[in-house]
C-alpha cells in the first residue's frame, strides 16, 4: 500500500525541475548517442547538474532509445517535461541558409555540413551520385542548382537523401507558373537559364545591368555565337582572383571555357541567386552582342552592336587596367 507521504514524494518528484538559469537553451543530440553522452551534453548546457538525477528520471519514464536532433530547452521546464520532449523527439527545426557566393560542390557540401548533422564528404557523394540524382532530375555537373539560395527550415539530423529530395520540392515551387511561362519563351531549359544566370552574376554585382547582360548571352546562344564568357575561364582554370583575362587562359583546354567551346558548359559555374535566375527570364531584348566593363572601374560595363564598337571599348578598359599595374 502506497502512503500517502510516498505518494506526496512522488509528486515533488514528477515537479522537479532543470536547473536551467537562462530563458532557454538550445542542444544538439548526435543520432548515434547514448544515454552518457546525452547526460554529458546536458550537463554541458547547463541545464542539468548531476547525471545521476537525470538517469533516475529517463529511468521511470522508460527513457531507453536516444533520439537524435535539435532540441530547444526552456527554463523551468520539469525533468519529466524534458524527458518526455527527447522521448518523443519532439526537436526544433534549424535555419539552413544557402547565401553568398558558392561555385562548387565542396564548398556547398561544406556551408551544408555547417549547419546540419551530416559531414561533408557525405554531401559532397551525394551531389556525385549520378544515379540518385538522376531520379531528381540532375546530374553531377548541374547538382549544385538543387540548392536555390534561400533559408529553409530543416530538422538538423534530416537524413541526407531526404534533405536532397526536400530540395527537389523547393526546386519545383520556386519555377512558378509564371516563371515557366517566361522560361518556355526564351526557349530554354530550367538548367540552361541558370547556368546563364550563374555565368551573368558572375560577370556583375549590379543587379540593375543583369538582365542587360543576360540579354547578350541570349542572343549569343540564338545565333550560334562562342559566349566567350570571362568568369567561365576563371572556373575552368579553378583561379578565382584573377582580374585581368590574357589569351593564355583563354586557351585553357576546359569544357567550361567558353572560348573555347561553343554553346553553354556544361555545368553553372556557381549557384545563382533567385535575382539572378528572375534577369535571364526578364532579359533585355535588344541587339547587344558584346559588352566590357567601364574604364571608370564603377564596375558596370558598356555594351556594343559590333566588334569595332567592342574593341573600342575594350581598349580603353585595357588602357585602364595598364594604368593601374593590373597586367
Amino acid at each position: 500500500m502506497v502512503t500517502y507521504s510516498a505518494y506526496i514524494g512522488y509528486r515533488l518528484f514528477l515537479q522537479d525541475r532543470i536547473e536551467l538559469n537562462k530563458r532557454q537553451a538550445s542542444i544538439f543530440i548526435p543520432s548515434n548517442a547514448g544515454i552518457e553522452e546525452l547526460a554529458d551534453t546536458l550537463i554541458s548546457a547547463g541545464i542539468i547538474k548531476n547525471s545521476d538525477r537525470f538517469r533516475t528520471h529517463a529511468a521511470i519514464h522508460g527513457f531507453r532509445t536516444v533520439m537524435g536532433g535539435h532540441y530547444i530547452v526552456k527554463k523551468n521546464m520539469t525533468y519529466r517535461n524534458l524527458v518526455r520532449m527527447l522521448i518523443s523527439g519532439q526537436q526544433t527545426p534549424v535555419n539552413l541558409v544557402i547565401s553568398g557566393t558558392v561555385r562548387t560542390k565542396e564548398r556547398l557540401a561544406k556551408i551544408i555540413s555547417r549547419q546540419i548533422e551530416a559531414d561533408s564528404v557525405e554531401v559532397t557523394d551525394l551531389l556525385n551520385d549520378s544515379v540518385f540524382l538522376n531520379e531528381l532530375g540532375f546530374t553531377p555537373d548541374n547538382s549544385i542548382l538543387l540548392f536555390i539560395p534561400n533559408t529553409y527550415n530543416v530538422y538538423w539530423n534530416r537524413n541526407i537523401r531526404q534533405l536532397f529530395r526536400d530540395m527537389k520540392k523547393e526546386f519545383d515551387r520556386f519555377w512558378s507558373p509564371e516563371r515557366l511561362a517566361k522560361l518556355n519563351s526564351l526557349n530554354l531549359t530550367k538548367i540552361e537559364a541558370m547556368i546563364v544566370a550563374s555565368i551573368s552574376s558572375e560577370e556583375s554585382n549590379k543587379y540593375d545591368e543583369l538582365p542587360c547582360i543576360a540579354g547578350v548571352y541570349i542572343n549569343r546562344l540564338r545565333i550560334g555565337m562562342p559566349l566567350q564568357a570571362d568568369p567561365t575561364v576563371k572556373f575552368a582554370i579553378g583561379d578565382f582572383s584573377l582580374r585581368r583575362i590574357l589569351t593564355v587562359h583563354t586557351e585553357f583546354d576546359s569544357p567550361y571555357n567558353t572560348y573555347r567551346h561553343r554553346g553553354l558548359p556544361p555545368g553553372p559555374i556557381c549557384i545563382p541567386s533567385p535575382v539572378a535566375i528572375d534577369a535571364v527570364l526578364d532579359c533585355e531584348r535588344h541587339n547587344y552582342l558584346y559588352f566590357c566593363a567601364k574604364d571608370d572601374f564603377s564596375g558596370y560595363h558598356v555594351f556594343a552592336k559590333t566588334l569595332q564598337q567592342h574593341n573600342q571599348n575594350a581598349s580603353l578598359y585595357g588602357k585602364a587596367l595598364n594604368r593601374r599595374k593590373i597586367y
